[in-house]
């Protein structure tokens, strides 16, 4: 019966690390998002590492992606940036990719 218990609690420990990863490689996805955006926005230096942070901040707001591109979409059509939806969603998965890989060798 502890065996069972045992591979029980193994089994919710590894659940909690996955959630902990997902949630890191995403928060720094939306970080490098940021950075990305900023410099499409013409930031650079402290005005871009406050923008990387009201994106992370943006995701905060619902699950999933949307509200995320919503913020970053919006800041684009302000500045008159052109960046279509299907590339802000390219730029969010490779990112997400870099976050990953970062993550993993840190």
């Amino acid at each position: 019966m502890s065996s069972m218990r045992d591979r029980q609690e193994g089994f919710e420990k590894k659940f909690a690390m996955d959630e902990e990863t997902k949630f890191k490689a995403m928060a720094r996805r939306n970080k490098l998002l940021g950075l990305w955006a900023a410099e499409k926005l013409g930031k650079s230096g402290a005005d871009a590492d406050a923008y990387a942070k009201e994106v992370v901040r943006a995701d905060f707001e619902e699950a999933g992606d949307d509200d995320v591109l919503r913020k970053v979409r919006a800041d684009f059509n302000a500045a008159g940036v052109t960046q279509s939806d299907a590339e802000i969603r390219r730029a969010m998965d490779e990112l997400l990719v870099t976050a990953v890989e970062q993550i993993r060798t840190t």
